[in-house]
């Protein structure tokens, strides 16, 4: 079923929503395959037969927390047209529950965290923190099962040091990670179970059957939701905007595209901690997908000679505080179009040719597009984009929507730019021959 095109309107507020509904990673993928689902897409298991039907849309998710879905070809069309993919990551730098995490210190029941990826620490401080992942348990019969878990309210916090106790804290505060990021719960006489708190929270969620919990991967999370900031809502203020945006744009723009060529969307795992994982764009999963859906060889290395990867992940855009961080010609407004990335030492994968393909298709959406270079004389950072360039030999390009305060609690994006970018990934999966 082709989901109409979305109006700007329309097309935040269904952001908002899935902003809100994806707290972590595996949330963000049961979202994508609700809406998948609802348009017609079938769900398929990786350790079953497929009988794939052109023009049919189908999905595959990987640890619960990747997924690939795409549209097989239309009868008539050659595979020398090749595949339109789309690649983004569900993962989102946070504090995550260490797997002992009890502690009490002083009468209070604290959890002790890892930080996942590069996360802008200051931020996490005094905010209304909730938890929300995925929880492994056992029936009384002893089998396994996995289900999603959100407390859906603040639960915790971790409150700031008062500047009277370290009169030095807005000039030379440097935050320890293991000792200042144990999030505070509440008060204890005694040492809390927190396996049995998730087991309290999953019965009550309706799963009565839980006899055991037995390993969890839970992450913290700030309970403000998504909101349209500025005198004129010109700003869409959220967490996990890098890139839960390039995830929810790619979706939209898949459901959106009539069918026809292939139309692939790709959101791999962990690319916040560098990718290599079996859900990750330096594992296996999209190489092996691939290999499933065009079994022979020949005809496999020919589709990907003919095939565009488009890897969207958000950019930096000029911060008016701190200008100087950017090259004086590149650097990105936010609500003034999506940003082609560029790198001559391939930390991004755009070269002239998927980068003038992609101005084309802008041209004739009438979409305003820029570029981004990383200044000279300082370090560039990657996206899935060059490592699924490499695995597959495909010919990428990097963009993204130019966003502020990137992995903070709380990232700050342009109201116009997401959904221009989704303007120009529609006709980009349509698109006959590249």
């Amino acid at each position: 079923m082709l989901q109409q095109s979305l109006d700007l309107a329309h097309f935040n507020q269904e952001l908002f929503r899935f902003l809100d509904a994806s707290p972590t990673p595996w949330h963000a993928v049961a979202a994508m395959s609700a809406r998948l689902s609802a348009a017609g897409f079938e769900a398929l298991d990786e350790s079953d037969d497929w009988e794939l039907q052109p023009g049919q849309g189908y999905y595959i998710t990987r640890n619960g927390s990747a997924i690939v879905a795409w549209r097989q070809p239309g009868s008539a069309s050659d595979p020398g047209n090749g595949w339109r993919l789309l690649g983004a990551h569900t993962d989102s730098p946070c504090l995550r529950v260490k797997p002992q995490p009890e502690l009490v210190r002083k009468g209070y029941f604290q959890l002790g965290i890892e930080v996942y990826g590069g996360a802008l620490l200051n931020p996490w401080f005094d905010r209304d923190l909730s938890l929300a992942g995925r929880v492994s348990w056992s029936d009384a019969q002893g089998r396994l099962h996995s289900s999603l878990i959100d407390f859906r309210r603040a639960v915790a916090t971790i409150p700031s040091l008062a500047i009277h106790l370290d009169r030095e804290a807005n000039s030379s505060r440097n935050i320890n990670a293991q000792t200042y990021l144990p999030a505070l719960l509440g008060r204890t006489g005694e040492k809390p179970d927190f396996r049995a708190l998730l087991q309290q929270q999953l019965q009550q969620s309706g799963e009565e059957q839980v006899e055991q919990v037995l390993d969890y991967e839970l992450c913290f999370y700030d309970t403000q939701r998504a909101a349209a900031v500025g005198l004129d809502g010109e700003f869409i203020a959220s967490a996990r905007l890098d890139n839960l945006l390039s995830c929810f744009i790619g979706l939209q723009a898949l459901l959106s595209a009539a069918p026809g060529v292939g139309q692939v969307l790709v959101c791999n795992d962990h690319e916040e901690v560098g990718s290599l994982s079996a859900s990750g764009a330096q594992g296996p999963m999209l190489k092996q997908w691939l290999e499933r859906v065009m079994p022979e060889a020949a005809t496999r290395n020919r589709a990907l000679a003919a095939s565009m990867l488009i890897s969207a992940d958000n950019a930096h855009g000029v911060h008016p505080n701190f200008a100087d961080k950017h090259d004086e010609n590149h650097g990105p407004l936010l609500n003034a179009g999506p940003v082609i990335k560029i790198n001559a030492n391939q930390r991004y994968a755009s070269n002239s040719e998927t980068s003038a393909l992609f101005r084309l298709l802008a041209q004739q959406q009438q979409v305003a597009v820029q570029s981004f270079v990383v200044r000279s004389d300082m370090a560039c950072g990657s996206t899935i984009g060059p490592i699924t360039s490499a695995e597959l030999g495909v010919r990428t390009l990097d963009i993204g929507v130019p966003q502020f305060a990137m992995h903070s609690v709380r990232e700050l994006a342009g109201r116009d730019d997401a959904h221009a970018l989704y303007r120009v990934l529609v006709p980009f999966f349509e698109r006959e021959r590249l």
